[in-house]
């Protein structure tokens, strides 16, 4: 158990020192305007407003006045620092996210008072290095280390590091009725009988949100539980806090959302502040402090010992008068807390001041295939019972240290448990997204042909007489790859693609429902290439602007009728980089409903058997075309 943990800390801490290597040679060496493109940066900025927060916090909203689109790094909780360009010798002010919607941004400073110079020159907001999740990782390991050694409260941890086994109770003779198929049933029973871990294995498609949100409520309802639901991503979070609410409980989402919708508003922590009517009284008692405030910053510089006296007498007022603000609100979270059936949060945010002391009989990790181990032992440490719900069979995490990734960070604790505990892992088999030529061959691949096409969506085309599954090979067409700095394109068969794509709408007209069209590409220079050509071809069309092209990571949870694959890579040497991860490959074929055209090289791609298969599968059960059809 000591060398486990021991492991784990070892690969945490390469990780943390990648990860600051590549943030500090990013800062070091960057302009304001790189560190902006870099998504380290939001400048300029303009105040919107400012008020007293809990304890000794200024909360100042600020907004973005120009590059109101560009990718950024910022999310709630970040570590950041306030600074302005007026200053030789740059002086800085740090504090932290507090919440963020769209080109709006809040900040908790400790502090009465922004400094003078930020009301001089422009101001910007700097992405610090984010060293607080990895000390929550940290102490989580070192805490569960700890807690396996205690016979009883340890029995958990031994379970998930494989040194005991998982048990099961006899399913509840009486079950409420739910929504599901036979093994989304079998899946909702492994999770209310199980009295320790339970995972649900859920391929694309397959309905393993609808799954979960149904044992969930169940917990709460049948079995009168308190649930806490973690996910490593705020997306995947909010999806969850918003189907858990419409079935009817009690949901309070932990941290800001970075999508703000009215319900997750509604949702949140500081959604339901906002409506909790002892919040009149702290409005009242914050305009009081306020005042004080004001009346304190009318005594400038030069004045005398009596003018100082009373300037502190109303600083010292206005604090006292925040630490009845203080007793009030956690009054109110306390309230809020103590009537949620489910929390919802990320996984480090289940350490947020508002949950950090509860405990659960059962947290439900869901993508947990998506999350590096160390994150998750954050939230399992206060539940007597786990459930880890993902598919280890598509994107695993994001490690950025390449010797971390290759010694076992990029392998998660449920693609551990799988394979330790397959007792309980409980598959669910039927999909209800894809055509089933579509899917056969991740089936087959991948999960050991055990997924079904449900009846619903087995035969469903685009149009009567269109082939659902196409291969359009480029071997032989001269379409060489291209390298731009650290990416790869293949402008070709770029062309090549919306070639192709334009004959397809043009059929697809006649049927009068246009399908819903994705576009991926593994390569970042690829996708940007892809975009500007869908721009040109479809300007001002049925079309414009209703395309989506992404990186096959940025699909990750989406689907459309049509997907086009850009394979991009073409040459000589056989080599296919990124492509020879074929879990990403998975999900790249798993995002089409009605129509995939994979567009590649098979000279290239056929020397590896993963994708010399998927070309034997297509011309048996799809279309094989050669390229040499649309050129010239």
């Amino acid at each position: 158990m000591e060398e486990y943990f021991k492991a784990q800390l070892d690969l945490l801490r390469q990780e943390r020192e990648e990860d600051w290597k590549n943030y500090n040679s990013v800062i070091k060496t960057s302009t304001v305007f790189e560190r902006r493109e870099n998504g380290l940066c939001w400048y300029p900025l303009i105040i919107k407003g400012s008020e007293l927060g809990r304890g000794d916090y200024l909360t100042v909203e600020f907004e973005r006045t120009s590059k109101v689109d560009d990718f950024h790094q910022f999310k709630t909780g970040s570590p950041v620092a306030l600074f302005s360009n007026s200053e030789a010798n740059v002086k800085r002010l740090e504090g932290t996210v507090s919440y963020l919607n769209g080109n709006r941004i809040k900040v908790n400073f400790r502090t009465d008072e922004l400094p003078d110079w930020s009301s001089k020159g422009k101001l910007g907001l700097d992405l610090l290095f984010d060293n607080g999740s990895y000390q929550e990782m940290e102490k989580a390991l070192r805490a569960a280390e700890s807690l396996a050694t205690h016979h009883k409260v340890g029995s958990l941890v031994r379970i998930l590091i494989g040194e005991d086994s998982p048990s099961f109770d006899a399913i509840p003779s009486t079950l409420p009725s739910s929504p599901l198929n036979d093994s989304q049933m079998d899946a909702f029973q492994k999770v209310l009988s199980a009295r320790d871990i339970a995972l649900v294995h859920g391929p694309p498609g397959t309905g393993k949100t609808t799954t979960i949100v149904q044992a969930i409520k169940a917990m709460v309802q049948f079995q009168n539980e308190r649930v806490l639901v973690v996910a490593p991503s705020n997306a995947a979070v909010d999806l969850l806090s918003e189907k858990l609410s419409d079935v009817g409980l009690n949901v309070l989402r932990i941290g800001n959302p970075l999508r703000i919708s009215d319900k997750l508003t509604a949702l949140s922590l500081d959604g339901r502040m906002a409506v909790h009517p002892a919040m009149k009284e702290v409005k009242s008692l914050k305009r009081q402090a306020a005042e004080y405030k004001n009346m304190a910053h009318k005594y400038k510089r030069n004045f005398g010992r009596a003018e100082q006296e009373q300037r502190k007498a109303l600083f010292n007022e206005a604090r006292q008068i925040l630490k009845e603000v203080d007793r009030v609100e956690t009054f109110v979270v306390d309230d809020l807390v103590s009537k949620a059936q489910v929390i919802t949060s990320t996984l480090v945010g289940a350490n947020h001041f508002a949950v950090r002391d509860l405990e659960y009989n059962t947290v439900l990790i869901d993508e947990a295939a998506q999350a590096l181990e160390p994150a998750t032992w954050i939230p399992i440490l206060k539940a007597k019972k786990v459930v880890l719900a993902g598919d280890h069979c598509q994107l695993p995490p994001t490690v950025k240290s390449e010797d971390a990734a290759r010694n076992g960070l990029s392998i998660t604790l449920f693609e551990k448990l799988s394979s330790l505990h397959p007792a309980a892992v409980c598959m669910l088999e039927q999909q209800y997204r894809m055509h089933s030529s579509i899917m056969g061959y991740s089936s087959q691949v991948f999960y050991g042909g055990r997924l079904k096409a449900d009846p619903s969506v087995a035969d469903h085309v685009l149009f009567a007489g269109d082939d659902p599954l196409v291969f359009l090979d480029t071997a032989g067409c001269g379409f060489e790859e291209r390298q731009e700095g650290t990416s790869t394109t293949n402008p070709e068969e770029a062309a090549l693609l919306v070639r192709h794509l334009q004959a397809l709408v043009s059929m697809q007209h006649e049927d009068g429902r246009p399908p819903s069209i994705g576009i991926v590409s593994p390569y970042k220079q690829q996708v940007l290439l892809l975009k500007e050509l869908i721009e040109d071809c479809f300007a001002g069309e049925q079309y414009g602007g209703k395309i989506s092209v992404n990186s096959i990571d940025g699909f990750q949870g989406q689907e459309r009728d049509v997907i086009y694959i850009s394979m991009t890579r073409s040459n000589t040497s056989s080599a296919i980089g990124f492509l020879s991860d074929f879990r990403r490959m998975n999900v790249a074929m798993t995002r089409a409903r009605k129509k995939l055209v994979v567009v590649g090289d098979s000279a290239t791609l056929g020397r590896h058997p993963f994708y010399a298969d998927f070309i034997g599968y297509v011309e048996k059960f799809g279309v094989y075309q050669s390229a040499w059809e649309f050129v010239g």
